[in-house]
């Protein structure tokens, strides 16, 4: 064992030490969540690894995804597990709430959900000798000390699919307290799929072995979102209210960005009377803030949540519920600019934003190039993508994992 190995080893120990001592503090945590309403009324044991399904025989995958983007990006590839090998388990974890009420309707039948357990030894140790998974594909960069050294240790084989590492994160990974953890973490992986060319070097430099590291493509470009006959109706209903009227919509909105939002909106309103704008925040508290507040000020505004029409007068909706794929978006803008300059406009600032937008509702021809130009940008970077991942999965991951399966019978 190397150097920075044995010092990643020492990292753990006294991570998975620290782990046992807050592992009480961590269960209060989880009750005080519950009864705020962030954790299921029923289901909380299954976060401290105790199951709630039984487990069905035969060889098992497990996916974890954290939130609702994570585990959206995880369904096309589960699907074609479910199409290629439907001799096999598959099993879903998620973290979050919001995550499971929209993901629960979107799982093919037969796949299994558990909320994910803590990343506590008992927690962990629990969850795995539960469910004994052939192979474990995590998503994005869920790299947790106790689930990764524990499924190492059973011989469990491990993916990190659609890997990515933030700046701030990479910054912090790479630390001299932390990166000789994380490199550690890193060797225990059979596969690693990057979402860019970026991430991969990323990861390169936290020592993840070279050949683990293969590309597949970005499955975010793949996420697909199967609504029900009610939300269809839901959707010709409000294509009937905004008629002929000029729609433009502020997707995936920061705290803060809604004033600029808000500003443009008054602009336009003076050009186009009937104008709506559609306001889309990360999270739905967000909307209801920005919702009362216009409606202290007098303003009408239309809120999805409470199912309200955009009848005349009212020039305002704010969606406030899930069900808006969320997720993280610069490189694939700059991939789509990169086959396509007219698929994506970047502007610096609300004037530049003021001036696109009325562009685009004064020239028809215009706004149909740019539609014309995404569309085709993103269908030459989606194509492909989940074939792709199945193949490399399969060949690095599954075909290993099932023929440990066979050996131990």
């Amino acid at each position: 064992m190397g150097v920075v190995a044995r010092k990643g080893m020492l990292v753990y120990k006294i991570y998975r030490a620290l782990s046992y001592v807050v592992s009480p503090l961590l269960q209060l945590h989880l009750r005080w969540r519950k009864i705020r309403g962030l954790e299921h009324p029923t289901r909380l044991p299954e976060r401290l690894g105790r199951p709630s399904l039984t487990r069905p025989p035969g060889p098992l995958l497990w996916f974890h995804a954290v939130s609702l983007g994570e585990g959206m990006a995880a369904i096309p590839v589960i699907k074609e597990c479910v199409k290629w090998r439907p001799d096999l388990n598959i099993l879903l974890t998620t973290t979050t709430m919001s995550a499971f009420e929209v993901i629960i309707n979107q799982l093919p039948t037969g796949v299994l959900h558990q909320f994910s357990p803590i990343d506590t030894p008992a927690a962990m140790d629990a969850f795995l000798d539960y469910w004994n998974p052939n192979a474990i594909m995590l998503l994005e960069s869920e790299l947790w000390p106790n689930l990764i050294m524990a499924s190492s240790r059973k011989g469990i084989l491990l993916a990190l699919l659609n890997a990515r590492v933030s700046m701030k994160s990479f910054k912090l990974w790479s630390s001299p307290v932390l990166f000789p953890l994380i490199s550690l973490l890193l060797s225990k992986f059979s596969l690693i799929i990057p979402l860019s060319s970026m991430q991969a070097i990323h990861f390169q430099l936290l020592q993840a072995p070279p050949f683990i590291i293969n590309f597949a493509g970005d499955l975010k470009y793949v996420v697909e979102y199967d609504a029900s006959k009610e939300e269809f109706r839901s959707i010709d209903d409000l294509k009937v209210q905004l008629g002929h009227r000029k729609v433009w919509m502020a997707s995936s909105i920061h705290r803060g960005e809604e004033e600029v939002m808000l500003g443009v909106h008054k602009v336009l309103k003076q050009v186009y009377p009937d104008l709506v704008t559609i306001i889309v925040p990360r999270y739905p508290q967000h909307g209801k803030d920005i919702a009362q507040k216009l409606q202290k000020e007098g303003q009408h505004v239309a809120l999805r949540s409470q199912h309200q029409r955009i009848v005349p007068g009212r020039n305002i909706y704010v969606v406030d519920t899930l069900g808006y794929h969320v997720g993280h978006f610069s490189h694939m803008l700059r991939e789509m600019q990169r086959l396509n300059p007219l698929s994506v406009l970047q502007v610096a600032g609300k004037l530049e934003l003021e001036e696109a937008i009325l562009k685009f509702f004064s020239d028809g021809k215009v706004l149909e190039a740019r539609q014309t130009a995404s569309k085709q940008a993103f269908h030459a970077l989606s194509n492909g993508i989940i074939a792709n991942a199945w193949n490399v999965l399969y060949f690095h991951v599954l075909k290993q994992a099932l023929l440990k399966e066979t050996d131990n019978r």
